[in-house]
């Protein structure tokens, strides 16, 4: 049986992402807590080891080239994702993961503690009604809400020279034809998930210089 570390580094290698054996640790470690909740407060419906590696921690890290800091903020983190992975894989930046469900902000807080990051906190809190002290160089979601929507709940979360970075499976593009005044695309890339043939796509949104 493959174990799941090794569709883990292989998947690393293959989005050519380089990390230490302390960060690799900390992404399974994290499965496991993952796993050890859902026995009891159903986190997520992805429940086989090796489809939480690719679906979970690969799929999550697929956005890694786009995440810029110093600060970010994971929009609808539910049980950590994108949020923790990438907040493992990049332990200068400061990670803010945000949820309306507090049983899923309580495992974020737990699973950010045992796994000792320190650059992660976890809110619950609806997108809409956050006023942070400081606003985000990127914004993440992953399958949260269509593309507008992600934009009116989250826009004012972002740095003015930030990104909106919208997580997506199939060609998002009838969803861009309606975006709210002030933003544009920067682009869409299609994405590759190691192990899956599943479609995945990224929206990156700017503040339209113009308004």
């Amino acid at each position: 049986m493959t174990a799941p570390r090794t569709v883990l580094t292989a998947g690393l290698a293959e989005l050519r992402l380089s990390l230490d054996a302390a960060q690799v640790d900390r992404l399974l470690a994290l499965l496991d807590l993952v796993a050890e909740w859902n026995a009891k407060f159903n986190l997520t419906a992805i429940r086989e080891p090796l489809d939480m590696v690719r679906k979970h921690v690969l799929d999550s890290l697929t956005v890694q080239p786009w995440i810029a800091g110093p600060f970010v903020a994971d929009v609808g983190t539910g049980a950590g994702f994108p949020g923790l992975p990438l907040a493992i894989a990049n332990p200068t930046l400061r990670f803010t993961l945000i949820d309306s469900i507090a049983k899923k902000v309580r495992f974020v807080e737990h699973a950010a503690r045992t796994l000792g990051l320190d650059n992660v906190q976890a809110l619950p809190v609806r997108a809409e009604n956050h006023r942070p002290a400081q606003r985000a160089t990127s914004v993440v979601s992953r399958a949260l809400a269509a593309v507008p929507t992600f934009v009116e709940q989250a826009g004012h979360l972002c740095a003015r020279n930030g990104r909106l970075l919208a997580m997506k499976g199939r060609d998002p593009a009838e969803e861009l034809r309606d975006l709210p005044r002030g933003w544009r695309v920067a682009g869409v890339e299609q994405l590759r998930v190691p192990g899956l043939d599943d479609q995945r796509h990224l929206v990156i949104l700017e503040r339209d210089a113009g308004t």
